[in-house]
């Protein structure tokens, strides 16, 4: 192999070499050549102007108002850092008015020996439980702070929701205060398990009126709020459907989340506020949902569509009224029912204890109408 160590020697010989010529013919006069030389600004062509990106009016308007709506709501979203004799956790809530009140989870202050709240503001207080509500999952925990950490948010009409609409959620996915996601309504009107345990039967009752949504939903969003674009609570996150997971076990957003209906809020969040619970209506029936059109011929029913009574609660408020098992609800107080979900909005969204509500019911082929009074879930 040829090694270029010796490079720099000839190079200085021929260098030595040139300058004894320079010495014996005069250099020309190079002024004028370098008067006429160009200057430095026209020494590269300038490219052509980039034609200007044209961007929707629309698709900006819509920007600019998802901007306005974090600017203006996030004051209001709180995170919350949780302790448990099992260890802790990071979650998510909102001021609901100046008195220092915060709608969260109750899975969120379930076991909880100390709670810090965190404002957008770097502002932290401890807070205390105020209220929890297992059927619904909500809970209502109260800090000390200056009125001008307070902005309240306002709660919005579920009911006027619409599978499609645009919804955002603001909260503290993975310990990211702040953070927000958007998505749509993917539907309305789901039921999931409550935390509340039906006396002797092992099965949790069910809580109603749930939203699904695909907006990016991730442990520490739970009792966050999701919103309009108006900017009003329609709903408080609180649970997602996931097979994935991270290294924690965490379950991991998969497009589709479920948040607690606005409307659930405004009735259950008063009395969390002023006696610590809230009642809700209780029927005394499991039923079955979503049955086949062989289910419903092999019942001798002419259609699927109804809640069907599969089980009745020994001395409840249906035992009472004579409904029976395989009776199927098809209406209540004159409104259809296609499926138990929405007997169950129905009831959580209109009716108090004490109600009296008229099932339309079919046995054995024929109608019937069954007045019934409403009692308190256990």
């Amino acid at each position: 192999m040829k090694h270029l160590l010796h490079r720099p020697l000839v190079i200085l010989i021929v260098v030595l070499m040139l300058a004894a010529l320079a010495c014996q013919f005069s250099l020309p006069d190079l002024s004028n050549l370098l008067a006429q030389s160009p200057t430095s600004e026209n020494t590269f062509p300038q490219p052509e102007a980039l034609p200007t990106l044209q961007v929707s009016s629309n698709l900006l308007s819509q920007q600019d108002a998802l901007i306005s709506l974090y600017q203006s709501v996030s004051p209001g979203v709180v995170s919350i850092a949780v302790a448990t004799d099992q260890g802790g956790g990071l979650a998510s809530g909102f001021v609901i008015d100046k008195e220092g009140h915060i709608v969260t989870n109750y899975h969120v202050v379930q076991d909880a020996t100390y709670m810090e709240v965190s404002f957008t503001s770097g502002f932290k207080a401890v807070a205390d439980v105020v209220g929890v509500d297992t059927d619904s999952d909500l809970a209502v925990i109260q800090v000390d702070a200056p009125e001008d950490e307070l902005v309240p948010l306002a709660l919005g009409d579920s009911d006027s929701l619409q599978v499609g609409q645009y919804v955002v959620a603001i909260g503290n996915p993975f310990g990211y205060n702040g953070s927000m996601s958007v998505g749509v309504v993917s539907s309305l009107g789901r039921t999931l398990d409550s935390m509340n345990e039906s006396p002797g039967s092992g099965q949790f009752f069910s809580a109603g009126d749930i939203i699904q949504t695909d907006a990016a939903i991730n442990p520490g969003n739970s009792g966050g709020p999701l919103l309009n674009l108006q900017g009003e609570v329609v709903g408080v996150n609180r649970a997602i459907e996931s097979f994935n997971f991270d290294q924690q076990g965490r379950s991991l957003n998969s497009g589709i989340a479920f948040a607690v209906s606005s409307n659930i809020v405004k009735r259950v969040v008063p009395s969390l506020i002023s006696q610590g619970h809230y009642d809700y209506p209780y029927l005394g029936i499991t039923s079955v949902s979503n049955l086949t059109l062989a289910d419903a011929k092999q019942l001798g029913l002419e259609n699927a569509n109804g809640a069907l009574v599969s089980e009745v609660a020994d001395g409840g408020p249906a035992d009472q009224a004579g409904v029976q098992a395989n009776d199927m609800i098809i209406a209540m107080d004159g409104i259809p029912m296609k499926n138990f979900d929405q007997m169950i909005a129905y009831l959580f969204g209109r009716k108090n204890p004490g109600d009296t509500a008229r099932l339309t019911v079919i046995r054995n082929g024929q109608q019937l109408e069954i007045d019934l009074v409403l009692g308190a879930r256990p």
